[in-house]
């Protein structure tokens, strides 16, 4: 299949090629494939193998831009958050958050109720609750673990999470593939062709079979993320400097002493910076921190004075937890592909997405800067409109914000999820984690299962995920690896134990229904377990559910 499309790319020329399937890439693919342009998808890794894989997973409005006046963006964010609840509910899923009000915060009470309110005001269009005060000992009812020393209260409000961001990409790449897209994945762009100052087209290597291919296309879009001036450099050493990167590090512990049910958006005492305690995938993810970043760009890893940071900041806020270095299960890191500003704070970098287009230095190159998970799908919006408008056609309308994503497109997602249970013949946790994971599409999963048992039985014990998933994400879910199998489709990588117990089982099944040979297999599982050292290798051990296997 991966020659026969090579063949393909080959022979074809393309309205535009995009560089990058993270959450932009795979937005602007989506788009325009939705519109009728003929488009092609590469990157040197998986789909949303870079920053979308590293992010806080959270659909907000960004509370915190109101400090800089950045009123535009919160309200374009609050806007993409109903979309994308309606477009995806079985992504995206409303999330209260609670503010703990301290008298001797630098946001001092009133100043955060101030914040809310202007907040509630931007999001006037919006499905969830409005935000509302609650007092100290309401605040200590809701969440009997937060320091009562100065407490004055709490507010609490409502966003949104995307539990497994990698799927929200992933699933616009799927969608993008169904509409005449091709999606190659470990494709890495090696030059950017030209001829009289414009470009048409690219060359790249086959990181996994090998050899050099080229593809044909008027419009180059550079939407690499972190590796922006990367590939604009390929395409052209003299572009200026796009990118000022910022390195943000989540630790990821087991629930604990006096957890609380909601997350929490909390005040650094350390430097007044807003960070989260978040319940997520049974576990709680603790972050992000926000330091600019200069160093290998494939291999971001947390420090250890970043992990310190944020266990103390919680053990502050929430004293009975106690937590230790030993108790982080894994950390993990990305850099945030901000504008790059040579001078001033990191969290004052705005999180606005620009469109550089090129031309005339490079016609038909156009590079992606910026922008956030929130709002990719608005950016790939602007930067079709922007495909359109250099091929000098006119733009049909975009349709993405009302058409659901695969795994929503159902009349009623509600609806369908008590029926896909109750004709499930499952039990309700495993059909509840189906929908959460693939939505609708957690049919399609069964049907490829029948009758046969191995595949309806879980090849993972710690989440349930069943043989037939493995099969799944090669088959119709655009996996090349193992690690794409575990990280980023079935997302079972993503749990306390990494996914290390169920590695082997998972390479068994690929071997039995994929015709892979033992020489692949052990090659799978070696890349897989050398891979996660990138979430352990911060903390020097593994994690303390897998030790001893």
């Amino acid at each position: 299949m991966r020659r026969e499309l090579l063949t393909n790319i080959e022979r074809a020329t393309f309205d535009a090629i995009i560089i990058g399937a993270g959450i932009n890439g795979a937005g602007i693919a989506r788009d325009a494939a939705l519109r009728g342009l003929r488009m092609l998808l590469l990157d040197k890794g998986d789909i949303a193998s870079g920053t979308t894989a590293w992010s806080t997973r959270l659909i907000h409005g960004g509370l915190r831009y109101l400090e800089h006046g950045e009123l535009g963006l919160v309200r374009e964010s609050l806007r993409e958050r109903e979309r994308l609840l309606h477009i995806a509910p079985h992504l995206v899923r409303p999330l209260p958050l609670l503010i703990p009000l301290y008298a001797d915060a630098r946001r001092a009470p009133l100043v955060v109720r101030a914040g809310l309110f202007v907040y509630d005001l931007l999001s006037f269009d919006k499905t969830l609750a409005a935000h509302r005060t609650l007092t100290r000992a309401e605040a200590l009812k809701r969440a009997p673990g937060l320091a009562p020393e100065d407490l004055r209260g709490a507010a609490l409000y409502y966003d949104a999470q995307v539990e497994y961001a990698e799927r929200l990409a992933l699933e616009n790449a799927l969608d993008a593939a169904a509409h005449g897209a091709s999606v190659l994945t470990y494709a890495r762009v090696t030059r950017i062709n030209e001829a009289s100052g414009r470009v048409c087209g690219v060359e790249f290597d086959d990181l996994l079979a090998g050899g050099g291919y080229r593809a044909r296309a008027p419009i180059v879009l550079n939407a690499a993320g972190p590796w922006v001036d990367e590939i604009a450099a390929v395409a052209n050493p003299s572009l200026k400097r796009m990118i000022g990167g910022t390195k943000g590090s989540h630790i990821v512990v087991a629930p604990f002493a006096t957890a609380p049910r909601d997350a929490l958006y909390v005040e650094a005492q350390a430097d007044g910076r807003p960070f989260f305690i978040i319940p997520w995938n049974e576990l709680y993810l603790i972050g992000t921190t926000d330091v600019r970043y200069a160093g290998d760009l494939d291999k971001v890893v947390p420090d250890e004075t970043e992990i310190a940071y944020l266990l103390a900041e919680t053990n502050r806020v929430l004293p009975a937890a106690q937590l230790t270095r030993a108790d982080v299960l894994y950390a993990y890191a990305g850099v945030r592909p901000l504008a790059y500003q040579p001078e001033g704070a990191t969290d004052s970098l705005t999180r606005r997405h620009f469109i550089h287009d090129h031309a005339p230095q490079l016609a038909g190159f156009i590079s992606i800067v910026g922008g956030k998970l929130t709002t990719y799908r608005e950016l790939a919006r602007q930067a079709v409109n922007l495909i359109y408008k250099k091929k000098r056609r006119s733009s049909p309308a975009c349709v993405t914000a009302e058409r659901p994503l695969p795994g929503a497109a159902v009349a009623d997602f509600k609806t369908f999820s008590a029926r896909f249970k109750a004709e499930s013949m499952l039990p309700v946790a495993v059909s509840e984690r189906l929908l959460r994971i693939y939505g609708k599409r957690a049919v399609e999963v069964l049907r490829l299962a029948g009758d046969d048992a191995e595949l309806r039985a879980p090849f993972s014990a710690e989440s349930n995920a069943l043989g037939a998933e493995v099969l799944f994400a090669f088959r119709a879910e655009l996996a090349a690896t193992l690690g794409d199998c575990l990280l980023r489709r079935t997302m079972v990588g993503l749990g306390r134990a990494l996914g290390l117990g169920a590695v082997e089982r998972a390479a068994q099944l690929a071997q039995k229904y994929l015709g892979w040979d033992d020489a692949r297999a052990a090659r799978e599982v070696a890349d897989y377990r050398r891979y996660i050292e990138r979430f352990t290798i911060a903390h020097g051990s593994v994690p303390p559910a897998v030790a001893g296997r």
